[in-house]
């Protein structure tokens, strides 16, 4: 019997959003979704681990695997590149994995043309104060890194209305909760379980119950 096909999603934020720090509590508790690690240009920050958090290569090979057709997507972003493998993202889907993308809006329009179904998921802040607040206390970006990306906060969130699910990070439980909501719904879905209970469905119509 074949596998059943994974579950794709696809999780943007602006920067400040805490798009990473939801997606770490959301994977202590699920052990059937994992994170596709990127491939990035820009330099690990402080506590991170090349392939774990990021394949962090230089920008001649990041250019060099564009041209080798080898991402799903890739974008840039600031002044860094981002992309994701292909082969990353379809071999667990294949193997009935659930995948988490954790990329930006470009990213995630190229992902649509080639998985239609994957599900979309934007995480906002509540508020232009809050985002300026936590961007101001990671204490690793200068005041104008800090302005810059204030600026490009309201460009990225413009694209919210091509997601499926839009979370507003107030209260950090709340929000992980709504994330594990959207999860289960998606894992139910019709289609899903049809194949997944095909033995209970046809004992029940078959009134063998």
């Amino acid at each position: 019997m074949s596998t059943q096909q994974g579950n794709l999603f696809v999780v943007s934020a602006p920067s400040g959003a805490g798009k990473s720090s939801l997606l770490r509590a959301l994977l202590e508790n699920k052990p059937a979704l994992s994170v596709a690690v990127s491939h990035t240009t820009r330099p690990p920050r402080p506590g991170e681990q090349d392939g774990v958090h990021y394949h962090y290569v230089d920008k001649e090979t990041f250019s060099d695997m564009v041209g080798r057709g080898e991402f799903l997507e890739h974008a840039q972003v600031f002044d860094n590149f981002y992309g994701t493998s292909e082969a990353a993202v379809r071999g667990p889907l294949d193997q009935g994995q659930d995948l988490v993308l954790e990329i930006d809006w470009q990213g995630a329009r190229q992902v649509r043309q080639r998985f239609a179904d994957a599900c979309g998921i934007f995480i906002i802040p509540p508020s232009v104060a809050a985002l300026r607040e936590r961007l101001g206390t990671r204490g690793q970006d200068s005041e104008e890194v800090i302005q810059r990306r204030m600026r490009d906060a309201e460009s990225e969130i413009s694209h919210y209305p091509e997601y499926d699910y839009l979370v507003v990070n107030d209260d950090f439980d709340t929000a992980l909760d709504q994330l594990r909501c959207i999860l289960t719904a998606r894992r139910l879905r019709q289609a899903q379980q049809d194949a997944r209970l095909e033995g209970t469905l046809s004992e029940l119509l078959a009134g063998q119950a």
